[in-house]
This record gives C-alpha cells, structure tokens and sequence, in this order.
C-alpha cells in the first residue's frame, strides 16, 4: 500500500504542496490592515478579461471624473495598471495590500487604475503570470478600440487618456512588468491605440544566483518571514 500523500512545500500553512501534486490554497487569511470597502473619492468595480481562464481586473476610477470644470472640457483621466506581488503563488486584487494601494493611486495620481488578477504557480508555471499580463493589456486595447461596439462605460474615451498608460509592478508583479516591458519594446505599436509611456517596478523580484548589495544583511528565511508577517495572520 501506497504512503497518504504528505507536505512537501509549505509557506506558512498559506500555500502547502503535497506529495501527489495537490496544492492547497487557505481561504482563512485575515490581515493586519482592513480592507477599504469604500471611499468617497474613488469607485470601484471588476470585469473578467480572460473568459478562457476565468480571470478578472479592478476598475477604480475618480468619482470627480464625471465632473465637469467650468470651461467645458473635461480633463481626460491618465490609466495606471498595476500588478500585484505575491513570489507568483500568492496575491489577488482584492486583497487589501494590492486594493488599498489601488484606492490611493486612483486618488492622489487623479488616474483610472486597472489592477488584473493572473494565474498562480505552482499550479500554473511561468510564462503564464506573463501571458495572463499581456492579455490584460490586449483587453485595455480592445477597450480603446471599442471592438465588436462593446466596452465598459468607465473607459469612455472621452474621459480615459489611453495614450497616457503606466504600467507598475510590486514584487513579482515587477518582474512581470519588466517582462511586459521587454516582449512590448520601446516605441512598440502593438497596443496602438493604448500607448505605455513608462514602467515602475516596485522592489521587483528577479531570480539569480548572484547576490546583489541590497540582499546582504538578514537571512533570506528571516526576511521573507518579517515580509510576510507585516500583511497578514492565519486564522485557527
């Protein structure tokens, strides 16, 4: 008789991979911050960009976007899309360390912030976060170009400035930025008429066996912990 499959890999009991293959995801993750369900200054909503793999993005857009200032003429909302970290396991949109910070860029930038959920490793091996990324941004074109007469509302080309579009990444959500930036090219018109005009990679993650100056100083263990225990606890 075969052994009962057991933990092979485990992070914190929030990730476990067991021997068969099986992994395991908790769904009791409570966090030390709260998640902002509301906020007068910003809207927010999903829509799934990837039917073929059931995944979703969050729209959060100014409440003052609808506005209209004295002289008429609107002034057309810049578009941020933001790609949360996570080491490619972990991390949602909704999770309040990605949607707290997209409520604060949506507000202090005065920008339209799309944030894009991927698929997750182990389960999906890379390049998939990547490919996952690149859909979202062939979507926002498809938004652009208003294909097929269908588009969400909250990205009205009269008030979206698609020719204004950062991408950020946080973490892995760095290196996948840094791979958008590499696969796109500069000047590329391949999302044309969506047009990147930079990219920000925040604390990216890249992979090598080389240390660099700014991983000296505690052990990678004890670090990845204090990192962890910072966003969240497990509840019993």
């Amino acid at each position: 008789m075969g052994s009962f499959p057991h933990i092979v890999e485990d992070c914190l009991g929030v990730l476990q991979v067991l021997s068969d293959g099986t992994v395991f995801r908790s769904k009791t993750i409570q966090f030390n911050m709260p998640v902002i369900h509301h906020q007068n200054s910003v809207d927010f909503k999903d829509a799934m960009f990837d039917k073929t793999h059931n995944l979703h993005l969050r729209i959060y857009k100014p409440a003052s976007a609808s506005n209209i200032p004295p002289n008429g003429r609107p002034h057309k909302l810049p578009i941020v899309v933001f790609i949360h970290g996570g080491g490619f396991c972990l991390g949602s949109r909704t999770w309040p360390t990605c949607h707290n910070s997209c409520l604060r860029f949506a507000s202090g930038l005065n920008a339209v912030v799309i944030a894009p959920d991927y698929r997750l490793a182990p389960e999906h091996r890379l390049p998939a976060a990547m490919d996952d990324a690149a859909s979202a941004m062939r979507w926002l074109q498809s938004q652009a170009l208003r294909e097929n007469g269908v588009s969400d509302a909250w990205l009205n080309s009269g008030e979206v400035d698609f020719d204004q579009v950062l991408v950020l990444g946080d973490s892995s959500g760095g290196n996948i930025a840094h791979h958008l930036a590499v696969r796109l090219g500069a000047g590329s018109t391949e999302l044309a008429p969506v047009r990147v005009r930079g990219y920000v990679l925040l604390a990216p993650f890249f992979g090598g066996v080389v240390r660099t100056r700014s991983e000296s100083g505690p052990s990678e263990a004890l670090l990845n912990l204090d990192i962890l225990d910072r966003y969240f606890v497990m509840v019993p």
